[in-house]
């Protein structure tokens, strides 16, 4: 029998989860809830937040009234979309790798229970699943010097990277799972190299539109990219998106998984005071979605991705990364999600209100944007 949890108790977690003091695995680890079905429970409390100043009585009604008047197109729908699923079903496991439809599981899905994307993906349920240990200290050191090594060298692949960690700090790690952990991380040595991966053909890769293109005025060129933020016990990614020609970052956002939501919800709110005439990204799988794409299609904004290998096609964003570690994250050296927010949030501010930039004549990043200076 399905185990079941009532509204209280849903609600207390998600409160300690969103204060930010405890890292959401230990959380539902104590509570024995698998940190997904946690993360999916605070997604749908943030995401209904509103409905606590609405009338509910009043969307209730609208609701049912709605309801009444598609029951009787949704019965005649119901045959062609079962024919359609089964065709989908068909179609989905005789061309994707095993592999490939494990990705396309939304752990969050709001309409889709696991077991349901399971079944339509032609996956063993049960494989899915799988209760996550805690990081030990090896691993989150290895991390930290990863991202130290990696920033301060981004040329260097996994091997170069594996030699620098015993040489420079006398930390012994093989070479596959240095390779691992840059994956993980979503980073990759900055070099021009055969593009030897297969694309998801679901998604389209857009092309390069910035060769030889300089940013000439503000909301010409935005970048978007994700970098990890070590902490103690853990770590956080954050995704930013800057203004090419101030260096503004216009939005972040951070969270302690790589889901898609949190990249979204920066490209929102960027998007509500202003329109870039091109989006620069890499072709990673985030900025290939097309909830992604769309987001800017629709806005009427062109897409440019990355050449792979060659992160710096991206390289306003990533000389911004490479001041943010060394000016906030490594030397403050942050031990809690939320107490690395805070200290984010403050040099975001210094950085685009008080930071003289050699590059803008020593004006600031938003003296420049808002033409202030």
């Amino acid at each position: 029998m399905r185990k079941t949890y009532s509204p209280e108790f849903k609600a207390k977690l998600v409160m300690e989860v969103l204060r930010g003091e405890r890292l959401l695995n230990e959380i539902a680890s104590e509570n024995n809830v698998h940190p997904n079905m946690l993360t999916r429970w605070k997604t749908d409390a943030t995401n209904n937040f509103h409905i606590l100043f609405e009338n509910e009585n009043a969307k209730i009604r609208k609701q049912a009234k709605d309801y009444e008047a598609q029951i009787e197109e949704l019965y005649k729908q119901i045959g062609k979309l079962t024919a359609q699923y089964e065709w989908m079903k068909k179609k989905l496991e005789s061309n994707f790798h095993r592999k490939q439809r494990i990705l396309m599981v939304d752990w969050n899905d709001p309409v889709f229970p696991v077991s349901v994307q399971a079944q339509m993906l032609s996956l063993n349920r049960s494989s899915l699943y799988y209760k996550p240990l805690p990081s030990s200290e090896w691993d989150l050191q290895l991390n930290r010097l990863i991202d130290i090594t990696y920033t301060k060298h981004p040329e260097f692949g996994y091997r170069r990277i594996t030699a620098w960690l015993e040489s420079c700090y006398g930390f012994h790690a093989d070479k596959k799972t240095v390779l691992s952990r840059m994956q993980e991380m979503g980073i990759q040595a900055v070099y021009p190299r055969q593009n030897t991966s297969k694309p998801n053909p679901a998604n389209k890769i857009y092309p390069y539109l910035l060769k030889d293109v300089q940013a000439s005025y503000p909301n010409h060129v935005w970048s978007i990219d994700i970098t990890y933020i070590p902490i103690r016990k853990s770590w956080l990614y954050l995704t930013a998106i800057i203004d090419w020609y101030s260096r503004y970052v216009l939005s972040w956002t951070m969270n302690d998984t790589l889901e898609i939501p949190f990249v979204l919800e920066a490209c929102k709110y960027a998007l509500r005071d202003a329109r870039p005439s091109i989006m620069n990204s890499d072709q990673g799988s985030h900025f290939t979605s097309p909830k992604y794409i769309n987001l800017f299609l629709e806005a009427g904004v062109l897409i440019s991705m990355d050449h792979r290998g060659r992160a710096y096609d991206n390289i306003f964003i990533e000389r911004f990364w490479r001041s943010l570690k060394y000016e906030d994250i490594y030397l403050k050296d942050y031990s809690y999600p939320r107490e690395a927010r805070l200290g984010i949030r403050k040099y975001m501010d210094f950085y685009n209100n008080k930071r003289p930039h050699q590059s803008l004549g020593y004006k600031t990043p938003a003296g420049v944007y808002f033409d202030r200076e």
